[in-house]
């Protein structure tokens, strides 16, 4: 295979996607994969009962801590996808080898879909699909046109710039719903700011005021879900604010401008219908 194979994978879509990382209000270029549809690898069924003779058995019992529903076979002979959490690694069917990296597909119009990423985003939309919107905070309509999920930093500039333009995101029939990750972790000023959002009388109100920078009502409360949130936010992979999740499953790591992520998000359909 010439050297020069490699060039041909499809390079992920660079946007110029702003975010709060580490370092607070640090900006970063990210980069964001393109949504694709490649041919479908057959799963069991969820629930479905495992055979005795299923070889996923036996493979997890040589991997520690694995369970065989957490193997599934790939479109490759002998190689089989581990999950965790929302990520991926290969294992061969010996379990003598493991490696990372994205699966792409080699089909006859010539394109090169990334199966890593399609799976990364089916298991984004299962877990977040488990989340009750009762315990998010929402803005706009429930018949919006489209919807995303926002893990958000009360202190993150680029997460406040975000809310700043909350209403051009509904007038695009753009619906938010924000789950928390505040980026400095547990027992820190900003988780705090979290939990006492979460404890306000009128959540969205006191988390466009703290958002403002603007004092709220310091206090806490039992069931404040922001540790859950933020456990959340890192099984799907967020490393910065705003992490924005879309319908598809896509993670965006960081802000886009209300038009930008329409866009984005129509071009993304587009592709996906495209490519059935």
């Amino acid at each position: 295979m010439p050297m020069n194979f490699r060039f041909l994978l499809p390079c992920a879509a660079l946007l110029p996607l702003m975010a709060c990382g580490e370092s607070v209000g640090a900006p970063v270029v990210a980069a964001t994969p393109a949504v694709v549809a490649p041919t479908a690898v057959a799963a069991p069924a969820a629930g479905a009962a495992m055979k005795p003779d299923d070889p996923r058995i036996a493979l997890a019992a040589k991997i520690p801590g694995t369970k065989p529903g957490d193997l599934r076979p790939t479109p490759v002979a002998g190689i089989y996808e581990l999950v965790h959490d929302a990520d991926l690694s290969y294992v061969t069917a010996d379990a003598k080898y493991v490696f990372s990296g994205d699966l792409y597909q080699i089909t006859a119009h010539g394109d090169f879909p990334d199966l890593s990423e399609v799976r990364r985003q089916e298991l984004r939309r299962a877990k977040l699909a488990a989340v009750p919107e009762s315990d998010m905070l929402i803005f706009g309509p429930a018949d919006a046109k489209h919807t995303i999920t926002v893990f958000t930093d009360v202190d993150c500039p680029w997460c406040r710039k975000l809310h700043a333009q909350i209403a051009d995101y509904n007038r695009l029939g753009i619906r938010v719903r924000y789950l928390f990750f505040p980026r400095s972790g547990p027992d820190t000023e900003s988780w705090y700011k979290a939990e006492a959002v979460w404890c306000a009388k009128d959540r969205n109100k006191a988390l466009t005021l703290a958002k403002l920078d603007k004092p709220i009502e310091m206090k806490r409360c039992p069931g404040a879900p922001v540790a859950r949130d933020y456990e959340l936010g890192r099984q799907l992979g967020v490393t910065g604010t705003p992490g924005i999740v879309l319908e598809t499953g896509e993670l965006l790591p960081g802000y886009l401008a209300p038009r930008e992520l329409l866009a984005h998000i129509n071009d993304g359909l587009k592709a996906a219908k495209q490519s059935n």
